[in-house]
């Protein structure tokens, strides 16, 4: 190995080591993989996926399938991949979709649905961002030939940037059965899902049954390195696969990252809780440092978003000083600040970031 080579190996390691040290709260997708995910990876199966032939994505899709109680599911690259993917097995182009206005399909993803689906977002805002059947109903367009037409609801459990809030299995249910009366799907952006379901204490299975489609991600607080899923029928997965392909998504010995989902599916549920309290005691530390607001009410799940106008400092600026002080925080506004718990970060970690938090506002 020459000079050049041997100093990059260096600094990258160097530069993993330093990240390791950091409490990083910025999301639960900075997770690195287990043991276990390793050793999973360098010894699966492996196979041509798009000629369904490898056979560790077959079993992580047959597993996941199995795991929501539905015919068929598809692993995709990302969430917001997964996400498109429904939207456009279930609109076309000129329809508008229902969401609540900070959803994830609306706001973190590049205007996809716009761009390459061809449809407009419709949107309202709820302060904890679960919508009620009252709230999409007002939103459905007249069946008009001259107005563009609702083809499709969303809705996001855990809902990321409302805090981590999780919807009611009766509100849930609800929107799915009225819209279906009304001829209208109803898709589940549920990229935090298991969260929501060890928050309510309910199977995914009795949480989902009623949406037409489910998308969840494998690599949040699952702990994979790659990857989510679609579940729903088995012609839905059908037309989903098409436009995988078209939107570049078709994988070829992609066993080895399914072989990490895999080991995520079946082992970090259990221990989600953990995140939970984690996030439960972050809050409330913070709750009691001068010049923060924390609703605790909607500290649900993993996520935690507070606000810092009291502190006469923008969240960007304390962003930046809680990064020197190897604290990583996502300013979500001028006076928000996002910081959500994961398997990388213990109860210690959580004691440096509040001392940290107190120690720089004072």
């Amino acid at each position: 190995m020459d000079a050049r080579a041997t100093t990059e190996t260096a600094s990258a390691a160097e530069a993993q080591s330093s990240a390791a040290l950091a409490v990083d709260l910025r999301s639960d997708t900075v997770t690195r993989p287990t043991p276990e995910m390793r050793r999973a990876m360098a010894e699966a199966a492996v196979g041509d996926d798009v000629y369904g032939e490898d056979p560790t994505v077959n079993l992580l899709q047959s597993r996941a399938a199995e795991i929501f109680g539905r015919e068929a599911a598809l692993f995709v690259p990302s969430g917001s991949m997964g996400n498109l993917i429904a939207i456009k097995v279930w609109t076309r182009h000129g329809n508008e979709v229902i969401c609540e206005e900070r959803g994830h399909i609306n706001q973190f993803e590049m205007a996809a649905m716009s761009a390459i689906a061809g449809c407009m977002p419709r949107t309202t805002f709820v302060e904890d961002g679960i919508l009620t059947w009252e709230r999409i109903q007002a939103l459905i367009r007249p069946k008009v030939y001259y107005r563009a037409q609702t083809a499709l609801i969303s809705l996001e459990s855990s809902h990321n940037m409302a805090g981590g809030t999780v919807y009611p299995p009766d509100v849930a249910d609800e929107i799915c059965l009225r819209a279906h009366a009304a001829g209208l799907p109803v898709h589940l952006d549920g990229a935090r899902i298991f969260n929501a379901s060890v928050a309510l204490g309910r199977g995914v299975i009795d949480l989902t049954r009623n949406f037409d489609s489910v998308m969840f991600c494998l690599s949040k607080g699952l702990g994979a390195p790659v990857g989510s899923m679609l579940v729903s029928s088995r012609d839905f997965i059908d037309k989903a696969r098409v436009y995988r392909k078209l939107f570049g998504g078709g994988m070829r010995q992609a066993g080895i990252l399914a072989a990490a989902g895999l080991v995520a599916l079946e082992k970090s549920p259990a221990r989600l809780h953990e995140d939970h309290a984690n996030a439960r005691y972050l809050a409330e530390g913070l709750a009691e440092i001068s010049g923060v607001r924390v609703d605790l009410r909607k500290v649900q799940t993993n996520i935690v978003i507070f606000d810092v106008s009291g502190t006469n400092r923008t969240a960007p600026e304390i962003s930046v000083l809680l990064a020197r002080h190897r604290v990583l925080a996502s300013a979500t506004s001028a006076h928000e600040i996002r910081m959500v718990t994961h398997c990388d970060v213990n109860r210690a970690g959580i004691d440096r970031a509040i001392e940290v938090f107190r120690q720089i506002l004072s």
